[in-house]
């Protein structure tokens, strides 16, 4: 039997200074994406509650999932029973006393299904385009995470992640469906190679994969590329906004999954007597 799907809504939202309001922004976005779009997964972009820059990753991070942004999420998950990719926000681990890119994702009943700590930072210097180094305040996270959504697996990573191919096998490893990248690339990378990677990672597992972008904003810090678009097995794009605030709404068909897989088998066909990847995580 075929296998169904799901609507999601990629939320590319405006951020600025203000946290609550940018919660409240996102929560509003939600429900409307729910009541008037009919979405069963909405997924929001990376650092959706504060500016993107290491100099405010310390005043907003919060714990997870006692801080504001966690108890906002878990509830409009329940309040519309359904599936909320969290984008990501800063996160500070009580444990460590550490800085993290952390998405979180709720289920239907308001449950924190799981956490993923970005694990590739954003460390680049391009001379005369963006010097910019995660890692100044930011840790790596060292764990891989999937969830399951109405029959399917999807995978979760953020934004440089996606630049390494990888972590898209190890989650084609493990029979995932779906790839989540919530991202903010900027002005210099975004046009060469946003929709390139997006594009790529989809046709080198043979899945649907969405990214998810804040909103550009001309006048702030660090300025985002926007286009959130969800792309399908085939490597075409189903769905992209613009560079404003806008909300993405496609289907995922899970049987397009199944039927490209079948038809262009290079998952049994590669030669993993030659190579192969492998993770014990």
């Amino acid at each position: 039997m075929a296998r169904a799907g799901f609507r999601i809504a990629l939320l590319q939202l405006k951020v600025g200074a203000n946290k609550s309001q940018n919660i409240e922004n996102a929560i509003s976005k939600i429900r409307s994406a729910v009541s008037d779009k009919g979405a069963r997964v909405v997924a929001l972009p990376e650092c959706f509650n504060s500016p993107y820059g290491t100099q405010h990753f310390p005043e907003y991070a919060e714990e997870i999932p006692t801080g504001e942004t966690s108890r906002s999420l878990a509830a409009i998950a329940k309040e519309l029973g359904i599936y909320l990719i969290g984008g990501t926000i800063p996160e500070r681990c009580a444990a460590d006393s550490k800085l993290y890119n952390t998405c979180t994702i709720w289920s239907p009943e308001g449950s924190l299904m799981a956490t993923y700590r970005k694990i590739h930072l954003f460390d680049i210097n391009i001379p005369g385009g963006i010097t910019f180094r995660e890692s100044d305040v930011l840790t790596g996270g060292a764990n891989l995470a999937t969830v399951a959504i109405d029959g399917a697996k999807v995978g979760i990573g953020i934004c440089y992640d996606i630049r390494f191919d990888e972590l898209a096998r190890l989650y084609r490893n493990q029979g995932c469906d779906m790839l989540i990248y919530p991202g903010a690339f900027n002005m210099k990378t975004g046009p060469l190679h946003w929709e390139l990677l997006a594009r790529g990672r989809a046709n080198d597992t043979q899945s649907y994969v969405a990214t998810i972008s804040p909103a550009r904003d001309a006048s702030a810090g660090y300025v985002a590329w926007g286009h959130s678009m969800l792309v399908d097995p085939w490597a075409k794009i189903v769905g992209e906004a613009a560079e404003g605030e806008e909300t993405v709404v496609a289907d995922v068909i899970l049987k397009t999954v199944d039927e490209v897989r079948a038809q262009i088998p290079i998952f049994s066909q590669r030669r993993t007597d030659l190579y192969n990847t492998n993770a014990d995580v």
